[in-house]
Order: structure tokens, then C-alpha cells, then sequence
């Protein structure tokens, strides 16, 4: 009988974490060595086991502040794994997570403490299972959110030149943009505000600072628009 919850397979549920991260060298992701078996000593994504008690959404936010120290980061839930030799050790089904930090606020130690590591997306190694498969459709699912949603509130710091803000999407989208076009799209946006202040170090005359309009960055997340760069 269908409705015989006793009698069906019972199968293991975990969640795994594609933390995305950016610097001055471009799009970053961070990667922990596995401290168990199988593929001890092997590079990972972070990820855990569903708890009875929790939700997915919690679990994800359980692993997160576990490896690197952090509470409310952006997260979003893209993607379901179950083939049924993804693991070898037992049936497990993979719900996948990206996530987008500031490098500059995860906390180092912690991070030190479990052997994670941040890599360039174009020099990462190859991962356990079918992780390396996760990280590529992350790299889609981030690359359309650029076109239909503003990126950057949670990987860039909070002043920043229209330079950083460019560099970004271009690592992003792995592609080289028209400056002019992009700024005129972004302005287009109406999300940022250009500050009284400039960042000396980027030129003679300095480049104007600018930070986001949370309230207007936020709006603009719960509404899709089209992005064309």
C-alpha cells in the first residue's frame, strides 16, 4: 500500500553549499577537505545531514555558520541531486545551496580550523562525487540572476568604486563588458548612491565612491526585470 510509510525505502538527505566569495583576483569559491571516508583528504563542498527537527533551509544555514562563523548570508536553494550511485556508501539525496559572502567577513580561524580554502573559480580542483557537476550549475543559476536580479550588496564591501562593481559582473559572466553600457545600465537600476568620497589608490585624480540603496536593492530582488550586457 502507498499510504504504508513502514514498508518504503528510507533514504539519507543532506545539503551542500557552494559559498561564492570575490576579491581584487575575481569570483572565489570556498572548499573544505573531506575528514572522513570515503575521499578523506579529498576537496569538498561544505555540506551536512537533514536533521529530524530541521528544515532544508535550516540545515543549509546550520552548515554555513558551522564552517565559517557567519549569520545571515544570502543563500538560494537551486537544485535537487539523486542519482542513485552519487554516493557510495549509501542512498543520499543532495539538495544544493549557493551562497554569497564577503571575503573580508568570514571569519579566518574557523575557516583555518577545518582546512577550507578559497580558490578561484578557473583554478579549482577537482571535487568528491558529483560536487564539481553542482559548482558549474551554481555558475549558471549566479550568471541568470545577474540578468534578472542586482548582484553585489553581499559580495562587495560596503563603499566601492563603479570599477570593483564592474569587475564583478565581468567575473561573473566571465566575459568583458562595455564600460559605458554597463554604467548606464546599472544607473538604469536605480540602486546605487555616489558618495562625497573617492578611492585615491585607483588613480591621480581618484575614482567616487558609491554604496547600495538597501531599501531600493532589496525591491528590486523580489521583482525580475531584463539585464542585457
Amino acid at each position: 500500500m502507498l499510504n504504508n510509510y513502514n514498508s518504503e525505502d528510507k533514504v539519507l538527505l543532506s545539503v551542500d553549499c557552494i559559498i561564492f566569495g570575490f576579491d581584487n583576483e575575481g569570483l572565489k569559491i570556498l572548499l573544505i577537505k573531506r575528514g572522513f571516508e570515503p575521499e578523506k583528504g579529498k576537496w569538498s563542498l561544505m555540506g551536512g545531514f537533514l536533521k529530524k527537527d530541521e528544515s532544508l533551509n535550516k540545515a543549509a544555514i546550520r552548515v554555513l555558520n558551522f564552517y565559517t562563523g557567519l549569520q545571515d548570508i544570502y543563500m538560494e536553494q537551486f537544485y535537487a541531486y539523486s542519482e542513485v550511485d552519487r554516493d557510495p556508501v549509501e542512498r543520499t539525496i543532495s539538495v544544493a545551496y549557493y551562497a554569497l559572502i564577503n571575503i573580508e567577513n568570514h571569519n579566518a580561524e574557523l575557516i583555518k580550523n577545518y582546512e577550507a580554502q578559497w580558490f578561484s573559480i578557473s583554478k579549482m580542483p577537482k571535487l568528491i562525487f558529483d560536487h564539481n557537476e553542482m559548482v558549474s550549475h551554481a555558475m549558471r543559476r549566479l550568471r541568470y540572476r545577474t540578468s534578472t536580479k542586482p548582484v553585489g550588496f553581499e559580495l562587495l564591501p560596503e563603499k566601492f568604486t563603479m570599477r570593483q562593481l564592474l569587475e564583478l559582473y565581468e567575473a561573473i559572466l566571465d566575459k568583458k563588458l562595455d564600460k559605458r553600457n554597463f554604467i548606464s545600465k546599472i544607473n538604469s537600476l536605480d540602486i546605487l548612491v555616489k558618495l562625497n568620497e573617492k578611492d585615491m589608490l585607483s588613480s591621480r585624480k581618484g575614482s567616487y565612491l558609491y554604496k547600495f540603496d538597501k531599501e531600493k536593492y532589496d525591491a528590486k530582488l523580489l521583482n525580475h526585470f531584463v539585464l542585457n550586457l
